[in-house]
């Protein structure tokens, strides 16, 4: 959790407990109490439809992270397939490979990844892949081995091109505006229903709500850090390409 959430999730406490002070005040428990009953009917089942939003949300969000991840590992797992091939490849078109190949790599996780932040991409990085295609499509084996590298290599390559779209989809992926309002909305009904009810405990009824109440925005803030897989406290990192990097040998 960073400094900001923290401080959200402070604030949000502390006026809930300002609020149940002037409601203790100027609306005391015997007021509250004989609707108890009724109250807390109400409450268990908005309580149970806001617990199922948050899960789906929360689920949702979490498999969007796993997916954005395993996108990059095999999108850096079929770079390599094409990086290995193209040291098997006479030249000039295997050194040639060998170096697009590295200078992809760099290129996404330096260049490309920190624009996936603000849900942007790399047009060079774009263009090097169409590079690195072109100059596949154009070599012509001449012999049984080359062939069957050259059919692997484009297979990795069209593995390569189709995981790199896939995770350009995935910087778009975000939590829905109308789906947080209804998170917001289910979170300020569902606390709101707690002032409802009137115990003569002052300090027990403030200590449950606050409880209540910090779970319920540390689920909202885990949503918000989650929303995006590479933004935020939860962002996912480029280390699949790193992992690449750091296990080649020196080049030819």
């Amino acid at each position: 959790m960073s400094w900001q959430d923290l401080g959200i999730l402070v604030g949000v406490l502390a006026t809930l407990a300002v609020a149940l002070f002037l409601l203790q005040r100027y609306v005391p428990h015997p007021v509250r109490e004989p609707h108890n009953d009724v109250a807390g009917f109400i409450f268990a089942g908005v309580g149970v439809l806001y617990a199922v939003l948050l899960a789906f949300v929360v689920i949702a969000v979490w498999e969007a992270n796993g997916a954005a991840r395993e996108t990059t590992f095999k999108e850096a797992d079929s770079l390599a397939g094409v990086y290995w091939i193209s040291r098997q490849l006479p030249p000039p078109l295997g050194p040639d490979l060998e170096k697009q190949t590295l200078a992809y790599a760099n290129l996404v996780k330096d260049k490309e990844w920190p624009l996936m932040a603000n849900h942007q991409s790399s047009p060079e990085a774009t263009e090097l892949v169409y590079k690195i295609r072109s100059d596949v499509f154009s070599y012509s084996p001449t012999n049984e081995q080359q062939r069957v590298l050259y059919d692997h290599a484009v297979a990795n390559l069209e593995n390569l091109a189709s995981e790199r779209r896939a995770r350009l989809n995935q910087i778009g992926d975000e939590v829905p505006p109308l789906l947080w309002d209804a998170l917001i909305g289910g979170a300020v009904l569902t606390v709101g229903f707690t002032f409802l009810f009137g115990l003569s405990n002052t300090l027990s009824h403030t200590l449950m709500v606050l409880a209540m109440s910090g779970l319920v925005v540390i689920s909202l803030l885990v949503i918000k850090e989650m929303d995006f897989p590479f933004k935020g406290v939860t962002a996912i990192e480029p280390t699949a390409f790193d992992v690449f990097l750091h296990r080649l040998p020196p080049p030819r």
